[in-house]
């Protein structure tokens, strides 16, 4: 940190007296493709939640905290107006708030809920995954204390403190914190009753907790997060690269930290520096964007090839240091959707036509299942359909965008159901089981999720493809 502080005063003096010119400072360094596409996947994780976590903190449309340490209450299903995230959906209600634990560590109150599943989720830049508390593990039956700082927290360090039930270490300074509440949308009572828990949560500093005012933050200049992770990738990459490093932690016996911090260091991005961009090295952004997109479209494909699918099931949305995850593991549901959860948490089995085509909103979709072939979920399960390439919801004016418990479904009498995606609701289907599109050449996906799976079963259970038919004036 004192050389780098040493190095850059030098490099200003030089500059200044006319020693140094600024094209000698400012090199350019030129990587092939194939090094492009390395330090390009080895960033994902890194870009993807930046852009993230920075849009729900700032972003002044769709879900937004307006900041870091501010939440948001939100006892509203998303609608197609959410584009924060990739992939989001809208069979739990999301709590989020952003962390900023670099003065003081953060408290949260949390009630028990009346709901058969509910989830708090955490992450950082970095994209490792932490479930502190799921009624998986037989949480939220009754309140509970819980307390998150980092190595880097100011005044706190561990150790326990009277009245915090749990204490969990982040990996970053600047943190997500999700909550998942199913809200059994279609019981009235009871989802009051979730409302009226939700709205009893309450943040705040461990300061506040104690009695004390809270320290003032320092301020923060967050490099420009972009509308997709492209954009990072063409415009500031190494602004934004810089700065994830400053405020995460990098384990030197986990593989893939060593490994990004070693393809960033011949650019000049080190832990402990500041970003200079007068004497920052200079990348090719047009060709990290073209890279970007190729590896994108790539974990895309992965994603609608069920054999290929399988494997990340069980590895996607780990936390730090588990078992097998590698750079595959990291890099495709950052790609897919940043912001999942573990296999015991939820699942997600992809869902494909029959004859492996690509879905496209040209055409009309069914997908059947029998009653011994509904997803073997132990809490609900749910389809969710979007646009093939950003990962949004489909726009329509009866904000219909899943089927499930929460979305709303009807079984038939054999407790089977049939879903449709059509442009026209087909005679005879429930308003509740149809996905509307607007006929136009659109791509489409379908995410199943599975929450609360039972892994037994799912290690058998095949999930169901998509079927084309006929326009539904014909169905």
């Amino acid at each position: 940190m004192k050389l780098n502080r040493i190095l850059s005063i030098a490099l200003t003096l030089l500059l200044s007296m006319g020693i140094v010119s600024m094209a000698q400072a400012q090199k350019s360094v030129k990587l092939s493709d194939k090094q492009i596409e390395d330090i390009v996947k080895r960033s994902y994780q890194y870009v993807a939640m930046y852009n993230v976590n920075q849009k729900v903190a700032f972003d002044e449309e769709g879900m937004s905290t307006k900041g870091y340490n501010k939440g948001l209450k939100n006892t509203d299903l998303l609608d197609h107006t959410a584009e924060f995230i990739a992939r989001p959906n809208n069979d739990t209600i999301y709590q989020a708030a952003m962390l900023d634990l670099r003065k003081d560590a953060v408290v949260f109150k949390f009630p028990a809920f009346d709901s058969k599943y509910v989830s708090l989720m955490t992450s950082g830049y970095d994209h490792y995954i932490e479930i502190p508390l799921s009624t998986v593990e037989g949480d939220f039956q009754e309140p509970k204390t819980v307390l998150f700082y980092t190595k880097r927290t100011e005044g706190y360090s561990g150790k326990k403190i009277e009245g915090i039930d749990e204490i969990f270490e982040m990996t970053g300074d600047f943190v997500s914190a999700t909550l998942r509440v199913m809200p059994h949308a279609n019981e009235p009572e009871r989802f009051k009753r979730i409302v009226d828990q939700i709205n009893s949560i309450k943040g705040m500093s461990l300061s506040e907790f104690l009695g004390k005012p809270a320290p003032e933050a320092d301020k923060v200049n967050f490099p420009p997060y972009g509308k997709t992770d492209a954009d990072i990738f063409e415009n500031n990459l190494l602004e934004v690269m810089q700065f994830v490093f400053n405020h995460t932690t990098f384990d030197p016996n986990n593989e893939l930290d060593r490994k990004v911090l070693e393809v960033y260091a011949p650019l000049g991005v080190v832990p402990g520096k500041q970003y200079d961009p007068e004497t920052a090295v200079k990348i090719d952004g047009k060709k990290f964007r073209e890279i970007s997109i190729k590896v994108r479209d790539e974990q895309i494909a992965i994603m609608n090839d069920p054999k290929r699918m399988v494997p990340f099931l069980t590895l996607i949305f780990q936390p730090k240091g588990a078992t097998g995850v590698g750079l595959d593991a990291m890099l495709f549901p950052s790609v897919v959707g940043p912001m999942g959860q573990p296999a015991k948490e939820a699942m997600y089995p992809a869902i494909v036509t029959e004859d492996g085509a690509p879905m496209n909103a040209q055409h009309d979709y069914v997908i059947r299942m029998t009653k011994d072939e509904l997803p073997p979920a132990n809490a609900f399960w749910s389809f969710t359909l979007y646009d093939a390439v950003n990962g949004f919801f489909i726009p329509n004016e009866h904000k219909k965008y899943s089927v499930g418990e929460n979305g709303g479904m009807k079984l038939n009498d054999e407790g089977g159901i049939d879903i449709y995606i059509a442009a026209e609701k087909p005679a005879g289907v429930h308003d509740e089981n149809w996905l509307p599109i607007e006929r136009k050449d659109l791509g489409l996906n379908i995410i199943l999720r599975i929450y609360a799976p039972d892994l037994k079963k799912m290690k058998t259970w095949k999930p169901p493809k998509a079927k084309m038919v006929k326009r539904a004036s014909a169905i």
